[in-house]
């Protein structure tokens, strides 16, 4: 894989960058509510803004969050003096990047705010490319699709990995060839997107843990009753799965009754009025045996319905990980969540900013945006 980082940009006084972050973040009340891929990305804002560069941010923001970059322009003073021009491309933004001084940095509005960013219009992508001489992918966290600032833009200019994005290839890509025992740990939900994972895992890891809703499909496999939990519909042929010893399933389950009771039943004790929402005491100390027993952990999604309040697992897996003084990459919104609130962010070898992009980038040991940065 041949791609240049900050090490191979050379003298960037006085030139102008176009810098792809991932400002993607959670906004209530027109606050920035969760700084971490922002955080993230200081390192490679700084760096370029300390050599003197004229550097341009750009990113997307989903409806989750809100349609203005704005909030993110204000939580961004904090850090440094930056100028948010409220629009994505046009004589504005060209007249305001063309008056920068050598450190200054500008914030573009929200990228998806124009069609041209999803659809990766050509047009749209050499707009933005006529702002900068420089190209900068720090966004590992989006890179997955295959956008106009993603894969469009770098098709003209000189196109470099930021700080974030080359720590993010380096520590996920050190997963293929492990150290061993090597434990893979995967919750969540939407079992049909990753199967492919377990599949490939099983190959590579002494043990691969599969919690969360996907276990749910698991245990119907085997007959069990699931009750009214989510189960992702489809056949997956999984019964060539559950003879093989590597894969670890959760030996009892949080359900909630029909009166709304929580309660903690066998995997094989599931009644049809119920509903399976987390991992039970007996899963956590079966997953605390199988980390001690191994020299790298990888791990993506949360033991349980964590945007339900049922977080207490994932929680105490994540101490575990802390304590256990393994080599440990972890990655995923709610997984990260945990780590946050639980104040271990230094005691963890790696995580990842990306969800989507993670998962994808361990399938393919790639992603859209990774190639369009190759020379």
């Amino acid at each position: 894989m041949i791609i240049k980082n900050l090490e191979d940009i050379g003298d960037v006084l006085g030139k102008k960058v176009f810098l792809r972050v991932d400002f993607n973040v959670p906004i209530e009340d027109g606050k920035v509510v969760d700084d971490y891929r922002i955080i993230k990305s200081l390192p490679t804002i700084n760096w370029l803004k300390d050599k003197g560069a004229r550097v341009i941010l750009a990113s997307h923001l989903d409806e989750k969050s809100g349609i203005t970059l704005a909030p993110v322009g204000e939580y961004l003073q904090s850090h440094f003096p930056v100028k948010f021009i409220g629009k994505v491309i046009g004589e504005v933004v060209a007249e305001t990047v063309t008056s920068m001084k050598n450190g200054d940095i500008v914030l573009l509005e929200n990228l998806r705010q124009n069609p041209g960013e999803e659809n990766n219009d050509e047009a749209f992508s050499k707009a933005l490319a006529s702002l900068a001489d420089i190209y900068i992918n720090d966004a590992f966290a989006v890179s997955h699709r295959a956008h106009a600032s993603i894969v469009g833009v770098p098709k003209f200019l000189p196109k470099y990995a930021g700080l974030l994005m080359d720590a993010e290839i380096k520590n996920l890509s050190s997963v293929f060839n492990p150290p061993h025992p090597f434990l893979f740990i995967l919750g969540g939900a939407k079992f049909d997107t990753k199967l492919p994972l377990i599949e490939k895992f099983l190959s590579l890891a002494e043990h691969v843990f599969v919690g969360g809703a996907l276990s749910n499909n698991i245990f119907k496999e085997m007959g069990y009753e699931v009750g009214k939990s989510l189960v992702s519909d489809g056949d997956f042929n999984i019964k060539n799965l559950l003879g093989d010893q590597r894969l670890i399933i959760p030996r009892d389950v949080e359900v909630l009754t029909e009166s709304g009771e929580k309660i903690i039943r066998k995997v094989n004790e599931v009644l049809a009025t119920e509903t399976i929402y987390d991992s039970g005491p007996e899963t956590l100390a079966n997953l605390s045996d199988l980390v001690k027993g191994s020299k790298c952990v990888l791990w993506n999604g949360p033991l349980g319905n964590y945007e339900k309040g049922f977080i207490q697992p994932t929680i105490d897996l994540v101490k575990i990980l802390a304590e256990s003084g393994d080599k440990t990459i972890v990655g995923g919104g709610d997984t990260l969540a945990a780590i946050s609130s639980s104040g271990v962010e230094d005691k963890i070898s790696f995580i990842s900013t990306g969800g989507g992009a993670m998962l994808q980038f361990l399938l393919d040991e790639t992603l859209p945006g990774i190639e369009a940065l190759k020379n």
